[in-house]
Parts: structure tokens; C-alpha cells; sequence
């Protein structure tokens, strides 16, 4: 029994260990490297669609808070990006129609869906934005996934700045609570490990 404790003594002790580094790193993250109030373009992070075509809640809310943006004047253009990585449709077709149909300018939006994960995002985004001669972009993701995207981000040389969408209001305190504590282990792991490179693209990140 008395060995019993210690080893459960022990594995407290390291869950406390961990917890606290991961609390520390997530909340360390970057999320700017820029002082401008005002870019080329916004860049719109993916988010798997519903099985029927229709924008899951955190999709929704990522493009609202982009046209919001659009339409503050943050900037003149939209990056809509992901592609079909978790069914078969389309993450940026679906945030370019939600857009659209909100009253976005379809010449305002560029679509690019090649990507498949975050590090992809920012990749294909960037690219998106040499050719058009962008120099600057407000990146636009759920809170708790805009850590990751800062980690990515620190390995880019455009002005960038992060700002997060609303969560859904039919989003419970634990639902969203578990999104943090899933993003928060992923950025400790990447953080100790880098970017598993054999996955994503591994030129910039």
C-alpha cells in the first residue's frame, strides 16, 4: 500500500510537471510580430465542414469574424483556406460561399484548397500572397487554435498578426475547455519535438 502511494505520489507529481509546462508554453506563444492595424489581406484558417456540405459551428465562426474584419477595414482581401481533409468538401469553398452570401465582394476572396493541415494553411497561404505582392496578413482562427498557428507563423518573415473568432455560442465550458487542453499538449509537443516534417511541408516550418 505504502509503495502504491508513492507511485501515485510520483505520477501526480509529473502530471503537475507537465500540466504547468504546457499552461506555460501555450500561453507564451507569439502572436504578432508586427505593430500595423491594417493588411494586405486576411487569411481565414479551415475547419472541417458538416457530412452534409453545411459550415460546422467553428467554420462559421471563422469566417464571420473574417468578414466582420473585411468589413471593419482591417483589410481589402480574404484568404479562405483548406481543402478537403477530413471529407469530401471543401473547407475553403464552403467559408468563400458563407462569405459571399454575407455580402463579400467574390473578387475580394481567394480560395486555396490544397491544404491539409495548419502548417499547410500558412504555407499555401503565403504563397497566395507572393503572388500577389502582399507584405502583410491578420490570421483568423478558433482561440485555442491560434497558438499552434503563432508557432508556424514565428518561422514566416511577413507582418502578421493573430486575432480570434467568437466560439459557438452551442459550444459548452467543456467542449471548449477540451479544445484548449488538446491545442495546449499539441504546442508542448511541438514546442520538445519540432514539426514531424514527414507529414507537413518542411521548407518553413
Amino acid at each position: 500500500m505504502q509503495s502504491l502511494r508513492k507511485v501515485l505520489t510520483v505520477l501526480l507529481g509529473l502530471g503537475l510537471v507537465v500540466f504547468v509546462a504546457t499552461v506555460f508554453v501555450y500561453r507564451n506563444i507569439p502572436n504578432h510580430n508586427t505593430d500595423l492595424t491594417h493588411f494586405d489581406t486576411l487569411i481565414v484558417l479551415g475547419n472541417p465542414a458538416e457530412a452534409n456540405g453545411a459550415p460546422s459551428p467553428e467554420q462559421r465562426e471563422r469566417t464571420l469574424e473574417g468578414v466582420r474584419e473585411y468589413r471593419a477595414g482591417v483589410a481589402p482581401h480574404l484568404i479562405f483556406t483548406g481543402g478537403a481533409a477530413h471529407n469530401r468538401f471543401v473547407e475553403a469553398d464552403v467559408m468563400k460561399d458563407l462569405a459571399v452570401a454575407q455580402g463579400v465582394p467574390a473578387s475580394d476572396i481567394t480560395v486555396e484548397d490544397q491544404a491539409q493541415n495548419t502548417i499547410q494553411n500558412i504555407y499555401y497561404s503565403e504563397q497566395i500572397m507572393e503572388a500577389h505582392h502582399w507584405k502583410s496578413a491578420e490570421v483568423i482562427s478558433s482561440p485555442s487554435h491560434l497558438p499552434r498557428a503563432g508557432l508556424i507563423l514565428a518561422h514566416y518573415s511577413f507582418a502578421w498578426r493573430t486575432s480570434a473568432a467568437p466560439w459557438p455560442e452551442e459550444y459548452s465550458m467543456l467542449q471548449k475547455m477540451l479544445h484548449f487542453a488538446v491545442e495546449a499538449e499539441y504546442c508542448l509537443r511541438l514546442r520538445i519535438f519540432g514539426f514531424p516534417s514527414s507529414r507537413f511541408l518542411p521548407q518553413r516550418a
